[in-house]
Protein backbone atom coordinates (compact mmCIF):
# COMPACT_ATOMS: atom_id res chain seq x y z
CA UNK A 1 0.00 0.00 0.00
CA UNK A 2 3.12 2.80 0.67
CA UNK A 3 4.58 1.52 -2.72
CA UNK A 4 1.28 2.53 -4.58
CA UNK A 5 1.39 5.41 -2.58
CA UNK A 6 5.09 6.00 -3.70
CA UNK A 7 4.00 6.05 -6.82
CA UNK A 8 1.25 7.74 -7.41
CA UNK A 9 3.01 10.80 -5.44
CA UNK A 10 5.97 10.32 -8.15
CA UNK A 11 3.35 10.43 -10.76
CA UNK A 12 1.86 13.42 -9.48
CA UNK A 13 5.40 15.36 -9.28
CA UNK A 14 6.32 14.09 -12.69
CA UNK A 15 2.75 15.06 -14.39
CA UNK A 16 2.83 18.50 -12.35
CA UNK A 17 6.26 19.47 -13.46
CA UNK A 18 5.19 18.44 -17.29
CA UNK A 19 2.52 20.26 -16.95
CA UNK A 20 4.12 23.37 -15.52
CA UNK A 21 7.14 23.14 -18.09
CA UNK A 22 4.67 23.37 -20.81
CA UNK A 23 2.54 26.04 -19.37
CA UNK A 24 5.99 28.21 -18.38
CA UNK A 25 6.90 27.23 -22.30
CA UNK A 26 4.04 28.84 -23.67
CA UNK A 27 4.28 31.99 -21.71
CA UNK A 28 7.94 32.18 -21.36
CA UNK A 29 8.51 31.38 -25.43
CA UNK A 30 6.47 33.98 -26.86
CA UNK A 31 7.39 36.37 -24.45
CA UNK A 32 10.83 36.23 -25.07
CA UNK A 33 10.33 36.02 -28.92
CA UNK A 34 8.36 39.58 -28.48
CA UNK A 35 11.08 40.75 -26.32
CA UNK A 36 13.79 39.99 -28.92
CA UNK A 37 11.63 41.08 -31.79
CA UNK A 38 11.21 44.63 -30.23
CA UNK A 39 14.88 44.41 -29.96
CA UNK A 40 15.56 44.05 -33.20
CA UNK A 41 13.16 46.49 -34.26
CA UNK A 42 14.17 48.94 -32.82
CA UNK A 43 17.70 48.76 -33.60
CA UNK A 44 16.39 48.46 -37.16
CA UNK A 45 15.28 52.17 -37.06
CA UNK A 46 17.04 54.99 -38.97
CA UNK A 47 18.69 57.12 -36.13
CA UNK A 48 17.89 60.74 -36.25
CA UNK A 49 14.70 60.37 -38.31
CA UNK A 50 11.42 60.95 -36.70
CA UNK A 51 8.28 59.22 -36.80
CA UNK A 52 5.12 57.08 -35.22
CA UNK A 53 6.08 54.53 -32.74
CA UNK A 54 4.01 51.29 -33.06
CA UNK A 55 3.32 48.29 -31.71
CA UNK A 56 5.64 45.62 -31.25
CA UNK A 57 5.55 42.70 -33.90
CA UNK A 58 3.61 44.96 -35.75
CA UNK A 59 4.72 48.29 -36.01
CA UNK A 60 2.77 50.74 -37.42
CA UNK A 61 0.35 48.25 -39.27
CA UNK A 62 -2.60 48.73 -37.49
CA UNK A 63 -2.66 52.61 -38.46
CA UNK A 64 -2.46 52.45 -41.96
CA UNK A 65 -4.83 49.24 -43.21
CA UNK A 66 -6.68 51.88 -44.67
CA UNK A 67 -6.07 55.08 -47.46
CA UNK A 68 -2.30 54.66 -45.78
CA UNK A 69 -1.35 57.68 -48.34
CA UNK A 70 -3.94 60.07 -46.65
CA UNK A 71 -2.62 58.84 -43.09
CA UNK A 72 0.96 59.34 -43.97
CA UNK A 73 0.22 63.05 -45.13
CA UNK A 74 -1.62 64.02 -41.89
CA UNK A 75 1.58 62.23 -39.83
CA UNK A 76 3.83 64.54 -42.21
CA UNK A 77 1.96 67.64 -39.95
CA UNK A 78 3.26 66.36 -36.79
CA UNK A 79 7.00 64.40 -38.30
CA UNK A 80 7.84 66.41 -41.53
CA UNK A 81 8.17 66.00 -45.28
CA UNK A 82 10.23 62.97 -44.44
CA UNK A 83 10.11 60.68 -41.44
CA UNK A 84 10.23 56.74 -41.01
CA UNK A 85 7.34 54.00 -40.14
CA UNK A 86 7.83 50.37 -39.43
CA UNK A 87 5.54 47.94 -40.99
CA UNK A 88 6.23 44.81 -39.19
CA UNK A 89 9.94 44.98 -38.34
CA UNK A 90 10.30 46.78 -41.69
CA UNK A 91 11.65 50.39 -41.36
CA UNK A 92 9.83 52.44 -44.17
CA UNK A 93 11.27 56.21 -45.17
CA UNK A 94 8.08 57.94 -46.46
CA UNK A 95 8.56 61.29 -49.06
CA UNK A 96 5.43 63.20 -48.81
CA UNK A 97 6.26 66.67 -49.83
CA UNK A 98 7.19 68.04 -53.54
CA UNK A 99 10.37 69.94 -52.17
CA UNK A 100 11.37 66.67 -50.13
CA UNK A 101 10.17 64.48 -53.29
CA UNK A 102 12.74 66.84 -55.67
CA UNK A 103 15.61 66.46 -53.03
CA UNK A 104 15.47 62.57 -52.61
CA UNK A 105 14.53 61.27 -55.78
CA UNK A 106 15.99 63.62 -58.09
CA UNK A 107 19.85 64.00 -56.71
CA UNK A 108 19.47 60.37 -55.77
CA UNK A 109 17.83 58.20 -58.94
CA UNK A 110 20.59 56.10 -59.78
CA UNK A 111 20.94 55.31 -55.69
CA UNK A 112 16.64 54.69 -55.63
CA UNK A 113 17.12 52.56 -58.62
CA UNK A 114 15.67 49.50 -57.13
CA UNK A 115 12.53 47.88 -55.79
CA UNK A 116 12.08 46.15 -52.52
CA UNK A 117 10.76 42.81 -53.32
CA UNK A 118 7.41 41.57 -51.07
CA UNK A 119 6.30 37.80 -50.16
CA UNK A 120 3.27 37.61 -51.68
CA UNK A 121 3.47 39.14 -55.07
CA UNK A 122 7.28 39.12 -55.55
CA UNK A 123 7.52 35.08 -54.31
CA UNK A 124 4.10 33.73 -54.70
CA UNK A 125 2.49 35.33 -57.37
CA UNK A 126 5.04 36.29 -59.62
CA UNK A 127 6.97 32.65 -59.18
CA UNK A 128 5.77 31.59 -62.53
CA UNK A 129 5.22 34.73 -64.91
CA UNK A 130 7.67 36.90 -63.45
CA UNK A 131 7.29 40.56 -62.64
CA UNK A 132 5.97 43.87 -64.70
CA UNK A 133 8.99 46.11 -65.12
CA UNK A 134 7.98 48.36 -62.79
CA UNK A 135 8.04 45.70 -60.04
CA UNK A 136 11.09 44.34 -60.69
CA UNK A 137 13.99 45.08 -58.62
CA UNK A 138 17.28 46.51 -60.66
CA UNK A 139 19.54 44.05 -62.87
CA UNK A 140 20.76 43.99 -65.92
CA UNK A 141 17.67 42.52 -67.23
CA UNK A 142 15.86 44.96 -65.93
CA UNK A 143 17.89 47.41 -68.06
CA UNK A 144 17.34 45.45 -71.27
CA UNK A 145 13.64 45.61 -70.30
CA UNK A 146 13.48 49.25 -69.99
CA UNK A 147 15.14 49.92 -73.00
CA UNK A 148 12.78 47.57 -74.49
CA UNK A 149 10.15 49.81 -73.61
CA UNK A 150 11.38 52.92 -73.44
CA UNK A 151 11.53 52.13 -77.50
CA UNK A 152 8.07 51.39 -77.69
CA UNK A 153 6.56 54.31 -75.92
CA UNK A 154 8.54 57.18 -77.09
CA UNK A 155 6.93 60.41 -78.89
CA UNK A 156 7.60 58.91 -82.16
CA UNK A 157 6.34 55.91 -81.36
CA UNK A 158 3.40 57.07 -79.73
CA UNK A 159 2.53 58.48 -82.60
CA UNK A 160 2.30 55.41 -84.41
CA UNK A 161 -0.32 54.45 -82.19
CA UNK A 162 -2.78 56.85 -83.04
CA UNK A 163 -5.01 55.13 -85.67
CA UNK A 164 -5.27 52.19 -82.07
CA UNK A 165 -6.30 55.48 -79.85
CA UNK A 166 -8.68 56.27 -82.51
CA UNK A 167 -11.00 53.01 -83.06
CA UNK A 168 -10.91 52.25 -79.37
CA UNK A 169 -11.76 55.74 -78.46
CA UNK A 170 -14.62 55.14 -81.42
CA UNK A 171 -15.76 52.20 -80.19
CA UNK A 172 -15.72 53.60 -76.16
CA UNK A 173 -18.26 56.48 -77.32
CA UNK A 174 -20.22 53.94 -79.73
CA UNK A 175 -20.94 51.36 -76.76
CA UNK A 176 -21.92 54.67 -74.45
CA UNK A 177 -24.63 55.21 -77.16
CA UNK A 178 -25.27 51.66 -77.54
CA UNK A 179 -25.99 50.82 -73.86
CA UNK A 180 -27.31 53.86 -72.82
CA UNK A 181 -30.18 53.73 -75.54
CA UNK A 182 -29.25 57.89 -76.64
CA UNK A 183 -29.29 58.70 -73.14
CA UNK A 184 -32.33 56.96 -71.93
CA UNK A 185 -31.43 55.11 -70.07
CA UNK A 186 -28.74 54.85 -67.16
CA UNK A 187 -25.47 52.91 -67.22
CA UNK A 188 -22.74 52.23 -65.04
CA UNK A 189 -19.21 53.16 -67.27
CA UNK A 190 -17.25 50.97 -65.78
CA UNK A 191 -17.05 47.98 -68.61
CA UNK A 192 -17.33 50.21 -71.44
CA UNK A 193 -14.09 51.94 -69.85
CA UNK A 194 -12.24 48.80 -68.98
CA UNK A 195 -12.61 46.97 -72.78
CA UNK A 196 -11.17 50.63 -73.93
CA UNK A 197 -7.96 49.96 -71.42
CA UNK A 198 -7.89 46.56 -72.40
CA UNK A 199 -8.53 46.75 -76.26
CA UNK A 200 -5.61 49.15 -76.50
CA UNK A 201 -3.27 46.92 -74.39
CA UNK A 202 -3.94 43.73 -76.14
CA UNK A 203 -3.62 45.76 -79.64
CA UNK A 204 -0.06 47.32 -78.71
CA UNK A 205 1.45 44.46 -77.19
CA UNK A 206 -0.28 41.94 -78.69
CA UNK A 207 -1.70 43.14 -81.90
CA UNK A 208 -5.31 41.77 -81.45
CA UNK A 209 -8.20 43.65 -79.94
CA UNK A 210 -11.17 43.31 -77.43
CA UNK A 211 -13.92 44.38 -79.67
CA UNK A 212 -16.47 43.51 -77.62
CA UNK A 213 -17.62 43.17 -73.66
CA UNK A 214 -19.04 39.79 -74.75
CA UNK A 215 -15.93 37.69 -75.44
CA UNK A 216 -14.85 35.43 -73.01
CA UNK A 217 -11.65 36.73 -72.34
CA UNK A 218 -13.21 40.47 -70.90
CA UNK A 219 -14.06 39.41 -67.58
CA UNK A 220 -11.83 36.63 -66.79
CA UNK A 221 -8.91 39.18 -67.34
CA UNK A 222 -10.25 41.87 -65.84
CA UNK A 223 -11.26 40.30 -62.75
CA UNK A 224 -7.50 38.53 -62.59
CA UNK A 225 -5.76 41.77 -63.27
CA UNK A 226 -7.82 43.82 -60.36
CA UNK A 227 -7.12 41.15 -57.74
CA UNK A 228 -3.37 41.14 -58.57
CA UNK A 229 -3.43 44.94 -58.32
CA UNK A 230 -4.54 44.28 -54.60
CA UNK A 231 -1.40 41.60 -54.61
CA UNK A 232 0.41 44.76 -55.26
CA UNK A 233 -0.63 46.54 -52.03
CA UNK A 234 1.78 47.91 -49.66
CA UNK A 235 -0.66 47.25 -46.94
CA UNK A 236 -3.31 44.87 -47.76
CA UNK A 237 -0.69 41.86 -47.28
CA UNK A 238 -0.15 41.18 -43.74
CA UNK A 239 2.29 38.45 -44.12
CA UNK A 240 4.63 40.62 -46.26
CA UNK A 241 5.65 42.20 -43.24
CA UNK A 242 5.43 39.14 -40.20
CA UNK A 243 6.74 36.30 -41.45
CA UNK A 244 5.32 34.22 -38.92
CA UNK A 245 1.76 34.36 -40.81
CA UNK A 246 3.72 32.56 -43.80
CA UNK A 247 3.65 29.15 -41.56
CA UNK A 248 -0.29 29.26 -41.56
CA UNK A 249 -0.44 26.38 -44.16
CA UNK A 250 -4.56 27.87 -44.79
CA UNK A 251 -3.45 31.24 -45.57
CA UNK A 252 -5.96 32.79 -47.43
CA UNK A 253 -3.76 35.77 -49.25
CA UNK A 254 -1.44 32.69 -50.27
CA UNK A 255 -4.40 30.93 -51.60
CA UNK A 256 -5.99 33.40 -53.51
CA UNK A 257 -2.37 34.68 -54.78
CA UNK A 258 -1.52 31.20 -56.33
CA UNK A 259 -4.76 30.98 -58.42
CA UNK A 260 -5.00 34.41 -59.66
CA UNK A 261 -1.54 33.25 -60.81
CA UNK A 262 -2.50 30.02 -62.57
CA UNK A 263 -4.95 32.03 -64.16
CA UNK A 264 -3.35 34.39 -65.15
CA UNK A 265 -0.89 32.42 -66.96
CA UNK A 266 -3.35 30.52 -69.47
CA UNK A 267 -4.66 33.98 -70.92
CA UNK A 268 -0.64 34.87 -71.26
CA UNK A 269 0.27 31.72 -72.51
CA UNK A 270 -2.86 32.22 -74.91
CA UNK A 271 -1.41 35.58 -76.18
CA UNK A 272 1.63 34.97 -76.53
CA UNK A 273 0.79 31.55 -78.49
CA UNK A 274 -1.36 33.42 -80.83
CA UNK A 275 1.65 35.70 -82.06
CA UNK A 276 3.80 33.38 -82.13
CA UNK A 277 1.64 31.47 -84.41
CA UNK A 278 0.79 34.39 -86.14
CA UNK A 279 4.09 35.73 -86.83
CA UNK A 280 5.16 32.43 -88.33
CA UNK A 281 2.51 32.18 -90.75
CA UNK A 282 3.34 35.85 -91.59
CA UNK A 283 -0.10 37.52 -90.24
CA UNK A 284 1.15 39.29 -87.44
CA UNK A 285 0.05 43.31 -87.28
CA UNK A 286 2.67 45.39 -85.94
CA UNK A 287 3.22 45.44 -82.05
CA UNK A 288 5.32 45.93 -79.21
CA UNK A 289 5.73 42.48 -78.56
CA UNK A 290 6.35 41.72 -82.22
CA UNK A 291 8.75 44.14 -82.67
CA UNK A 292 11.02 43.45 -79.58
CA UNK A 293 10.59 39.02 -80.75
CA UNK A 294 12.14 40.82 -84.11
CA UNK A 295 14.96 43.15 -82.34
CA UNK A 296 17.88 41.45 -83.08
CA UNK A 297 19.63 43.73 -80.32
CA UNK A 298 17.34 43.80 -77.46
CA UNK A 299 18.29 40.28 -76.70
CA UNK A 300 15.41 39.16 -74.53
CA UNK A 301 14.69 35.87 -73.21
CA UNK A 302 10.56 34.39 -72.49
CA UNK A 303 10.69 35.67 -69.35
CA UNK A 304 12.03 39.35 -70.40
CA UNK A 305 9.18 39.46 -72.84
CA UNK A 306 6.47 38.45 -70.98
CA UNK A 307 7.84 40.97 -68.25
CA UNK A 308 6.79 43.74 -71.00
CA UNK A 309 3.53 42.15 -71.87
CA UNK A 310 2.71 42.13 -68.32
CA UNK A 311 3.77 45.98 -67.94
CA UNK A 312 1.57 46.72 -70.59
CA UNK A 313 -1.54 44.91 -69.58
CA UNK A 314 -1.06 45.89 -65.87
CA UNK A 315 0.02 49.62 -66.39
CA UNK A 316 -3.29 50.64 -69.00
CA UNK A 317 -5.78 49.09 -67.05
CA UNK A 318 -4.14 50.42 -63.75
CA UNK A 319 -4.06 54.06 -65.05
CA UNK A 320 -6.63 54.58 -68.36
CA UNK A 321 -9.42 52.55 -66.33
CA UNK A 322 -9.02 54.25 -62.94
CA UNK A 323 -8.34 57.32 -64.10
CA UNK A 324 -11.31 57.72 -66.54
CA UNK A 325 -13.67 56.11 -64.02
CA UNK A 326 -13.35 59.13 -61.30
CA UNK A 327 -13.51 61.19 -64.06
CA UNK A 328 -17.05 60.40 -65.12
CA UNK A 329 -18.17 60.64 -61.42
CA UNK A 330 -16.80 64.35 -61.25
CA UNK A 331 -18.24 65.11 -64.30
CA UNK A 332 -21.55 64.12 -63.65
CA UNK A 333 -21.40 66.15 -60.27
CA UNK A 334 -19.97 69.54 -62.30
CA UNK A 335 -22.01 70.28 -65.28
CA UNK A 336 -19.93 73.65 -64.95
CA UNK A 337 -16.68 72.01 -65.95
CA UNK A 338 -18.55 69.91 -68.65
CA UNK A 339 -19.93 73.16 -70.30
CA UNK A 340 -16.12 75.13 -70.16
CA UNK A 341 -14.56 72.07 -71.70
CA UNK A 342 -17.33 71.91 -74.21
CA UNK A 343 -16.58 75.40 -75.01
CA UNK A 344 -12.59 75.19 -75.28
CA UNK A 345 -13.30 72.19 -77.22
CA UNK A 346 -15.99 73.54 -79.83
CA UNK A 347 -13.18 76.16 -80.46
CA UNK A 348 -11.55 73.57 -82.56
CA UNK A 349 -14.63 71.05 -83.32
CA UNK A 350 -18.48 71.38 -83.97
CA UNK A 351 -21.09 70.00 -82.63
CA UNK A 352 -21.39 68.66 -85.94
CA UNK A 353 -18.02 66.27 -85.77
CA UNK A 354 -18.16 65.00 -82.32
CA UNK A 355 -15.30 62.60 -82.79
CA UNK A 356 -13.11 64.90 -83.04
CA UNK A 357 -9.64 64.37 -84.91
CA UNK A 358 -7.24 61.44 -83.66
CA UNK A 359 -4.29 63.38 -84.73
CA UNK A 360 -5.17 66.57 -82.58
CA UNK A 361 -2.35 66.36 -80.55
CA UNK A 362 -3.23 68.17 -77.44
CA UNK A 363 -3.81 71.51 -78.78
CA UNK A 364 -6.61 72.59 -76.73
CA UNK A 365 -5.13 73.89 -73.42
CA UNK A 366 -8.23 73.33 -71.34
CA UNK A 367 -8.54 69.68 -71.68
CA UNK A 368 -4.92 69.18 -71.01
CA UNK A 369 -5.59 71.19 -68.02
CA UNK A 370 -8.48 69.06 -66.97
CA UNK A 371 -6.61 66.04 -67.66
CA UNK A 372 -3.67 66.85 -65.47
CA UNK A 373 -5.91 67.76 -63.23
CA UNK A 374 -7.73 64.55 -62.69
CA UNK A 375 -4.11 63.04 -62.58
CA UNK A 376 -3.45 65.28 -59.68
CA UNK A 377 -6.79 65.04 -57.83
CA UNK A 378 -7.34 61.29 -58.19
CA UNK A 379 -3.63 59.76 -57.85
CA UNK A 380 -3.70 56.34 -59.47
CA UNK A 381 -1.35 55.13 -57.47
CA UNK A 382 -1.44 57.23 -54.38
CA UNK A 383 1.83 55.43 -52.95
CA UNK A 384 4.23 55.30 -56.08
CA UNK A 385 5.40 51.59 -56.37
CA UNK A 386 8.13 51.70 -53.31
CA UNK A 387 11.85 52.22 -54.23
CA UNK A 388 14.77 50.58 -52.49
CA UNK A 389 18.04 51.90 -51.85
CA UNK A 390 21.25 50.43 -53.69
CA UNK A 391 23.27 52.48 -51.50
CA UNK A 392 23.22 55.08 -48.68
CA UNK A 393 21.98 58.32 -49.12
CA UNK A 394 22.10 61.47 -47.39
CA UNK A 395 19.05 63.97 -46.72
CA UNK A 396 19.05 67.09 -43.84
CA UNK A 397 22.72 65.16 -42.31
CA UNK A 398 20.11 61.81 -41.65
CA UNK A 399 22.00 58.91 -43.65
CA UNK A 400 19.32 56.54 -45.25
CA UNK A 401 21.36 53.49 -45.73
CA UNK A 402 21.57 50.72 -48.41
CA UNK A 403 18.81 48.68 -48.45
CA UNK A 404 16.43 50.79 -47.27
CA UNK A 405 12.51 50.74 -48.83
CA UNK A 406 11.26 54.28 -49.21
CA UNK A 407 7.99 55.27 -50.45
CA UNK A 408 6.62 57.91 -52.28
CA UNK A 409 3.24 59.27 -51.29
CA UNK A 410 2.21 61.00 -54.65
CA UNK A 411 -1.44 61.85 -53.02
CA UNK A 412 0.21 63.88 -50.74
CA UNK A 413 2.92 65.66 -52.65
CA UNK A 414 0.25 66.73 -55.44
CA UNK A 415 -1.89 67.87 -52.54
CA UNK A 416 0.89 70.34 -51.03
CA UNK A 417 0.05 73.20 -50.28
CA UNK A 418 2.98 74.64 -50.98
CA UNK A 419 2.66 74.24 -54.23
CA UNK A 420 -1.26 74.86 -54.57
CA UNK A 421 -3.07 77.57 -52.17
CA UNK A 422 -6.26 75.10 -52.27
CA UNK A 423 -5.26 71.66 -53.40
CA UNK A 424 -8.61 70.25 -52.06
CA UNK A 425 -9.97 72.09 -54.41
CA UNK A 426 -11.13 70.43 -58.11
CA UNK A 427 -9.80 73.30 -60.57
CA UNK A 428 -8.16 72.52 -63.81
CA UNK A 429 -7.70 76.41 -64.21
CA UNK A 430 -4.69 75.91 -62.27
CA UNK A 431 -2.52 74.48 -64.59
CA UNK A 432 -3.04 77.41 -67.21
CA UNK A 433 -2.13 79.34 -64.23
CA UNK A 434 0.99 76.96 -63.39
CA UNK A 435 1.81 75.25 -66.47
CA UNK A 436 5.41 74.05 -65.06
CA UNK A 437 4.07 72.84 -61.40
CA UNK A 438 5.38 69.58 -60.43
CA UNK A 439 3.22 66.34 -61.14
CA UNK A 440 3.76 63.34 -58.90
CA UNK A 441 0.98 60.82 -60.79
CA UNK A 442 3.51 59.19 -62.36
CA UNK A 443 6.06 58.95 -60.12
CA UNK A 444 9.70 60.80 -60.20
CA UNK A 445 13.16 59.71 -61.14
CA UNK A 446 14.81 57.04 -62.86
CA UNK A 447 11.96 54.53 -61.89
CA UNK A 448 8.92 56.98 -63.23
CA UNK A 449 6.17 55.30 -64.97
CA UNK A 450 7.80 55.26 -69.24
CA UNK A 451 4.00 54.74 -70.18
CA UNK A 452 3.17 58.22 -69.78
CA UNK A 453 3.10 60.03 -72.88
CA UNK A 454 0.87 57.46 -74.34
CA UNK A 455 -1.49 57.66 -71.12
CA UNK A 456 -1.80 61.20 -71.39
CA UNK A 457 -2.25 60.92 -75.45
CA UNK A 458 -5.00 58.55 -74.58
CA UNK A 459 -6.76 60.14 -72.01
CA UNK A 460 -6.86 63.75 -74.02
CA UNK A 461 -8.25 61.92 -76.90
CA UNK A 462 -10.89 60.08 -74.53
CA UNK A 463 -11.90 63.28 -73.17
CA UNK A 464 -12.17 65.22 -76.02
CA UNK A 465 -14.45 62.70 -77.59
CA UNK A 466 -16.78 62.04 -74.25
CA UNK A 467 -17.39 65.21 -73.77
CA UNK A 468 -17.92 66.96 -77.41
CA UNK A 469 -20.36 63.67 -78.02
CA UNK A 470 -21.86 63.41 -74.54
CA UNK A 471 -23.69 65.72 -72.25
CA UNK A 472 -23.09 63.48 -68.86
CA UNK A 473 -26.17 63.50 -66.47
CA UNK A 474 -26.48 62.48 -62.81
CA UNK A 475 -28.69 59.46 -61.90
CA UNK A 476 -28.31 59.45 -57.50
CA UNK A 477 -25.25 60.68 -55.49
CA UNK A 478 -21.84 59.60 -56.24
CA UNK A 479 -19.34 60.16 -54.01
CA UNK A 480 -16.51 61.27 -56.01
CA UNK A 481 -13.94 62.54 -53.06
CA UNK A 482 -10.98 60.68 -53.73
CA UNK A 483 -10.67 59.76 -50.29
CA UNK A 484 -14.17 59.21 -48.69
CA UNK A 485 -14.71 57.24 -52.49
CA UNK A 486 -12.52 55.03 -52.67
CA UNK A 487 -13.98 51.97 -52.52
CA UNK A 488 -11.24 49.86 -52.01
CA UNK A 489 -9.22 51.66 -49.30
CA UNK A 490 -6.81 48.80 -48.97
CA UNK A 491 -5.93 48.27 -52.53
CA UNK A 492 -2.52 50.30 -54.27
CA UNK A 493 -4.89 51.71 -57.05
CA UNK A 494 -7.87 53.52 -55.71
CA UNK A 495 -10.79 52.80 -57.33
CA UNK A 496 -14.31 54.74 -56.63
CA UNK A 497 -17.29 52.91 -56.53
CA UNK A 498 -19.17 51.83 -58.89
CA UNK A 499 -22.38 54.44 -60.33
CA UNK A 500 -24.61 54.83 -62.79
CA UNK A 501 -25.23 58.24 -65.18
CA UNK A 502 -27.05 59.07 -68.48
CA UNK A 503 -24.74 59.77 -71.48
CA UNK A 504 -27.13 61.87 -73.87
CA UNK A 505 -25.78 62.80 -77.57
CA UNK A 506 -25.30 66.45 -77.71
CA UNK A 507 -26.41 65.87 -81.51
CA UNK A 508 -27.21 62.39 -81.94
CA UNK A 509 -27.76 62.33 -85.70
CA UNK A 510 -24.08 63.60 -86.26
CA UNK A 511 -22.75 61.06 -83.17
CA UNK A 512 -24.52 58.14 -85.35
CA UNK A 513 -22.89 59.43 -88.56
CA UNK A 514 -19.43 59.66 -87.20
CA UNK A 515 -19.91 56.40 -86.06
CA UNK A 516 -21.47 54.49 -89.33
CA UNK A 517 -18.92 56.22 -91.61
CA UNK A 518 -15.79 56.23 -89.64
CA UNK A 519 -12.66 54.92 -90.83
CA UNK A 520 -9.23 54.68 -88.98
CA UNK A 521 -7.42 57.22 -89.34
CA UNK A 522 -3.66 55.77 -91.29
Amino acid sequence: MALVSLIHFFQDKLLGGIIAQLVAGFVLVPAIYVICNEFLRRNARIPGLKGPTGFPLIGNLHQIRTNAAEQYRKWAKSYGGVYQIQLGNVPIVVVNTAASAKAIFGQNSQALSSRPEFYTFHKVLSDTAGTTIGTSPYSDSLKRRRKGAASALNRPSVQTYVPHLDLETRDFCKELLTYGKAGTVAVDPMPMIQRLSLSLALTLNWGVRMDSQDDELFYEITHVEEEVSRFRSTTGNLQDYIPLLRLNPFSLGSAKAREMRDRRDVYLKALNKGLDDRMAKGTHKPCIQANVIQDSEAKLNEEELTSISLTMLSGGLDTITTLVAWSIALLVQRPDIQQTALSAIQEYFGTDTPLCDPLDDQKCPYIVALVRECLRYYTVLRLALPRATVKDITYNGVRIPKGTVVFLNAWACNMDSEVWEDPEVFRPERWLEQPDAPIFTYGLGYRMCAGSLLANRELYLVFIRLINSFQIVKCGEIDHHPVTGNCDPTSLVAMPNRYLAKFVPRNEAALRKSIENFVAVK
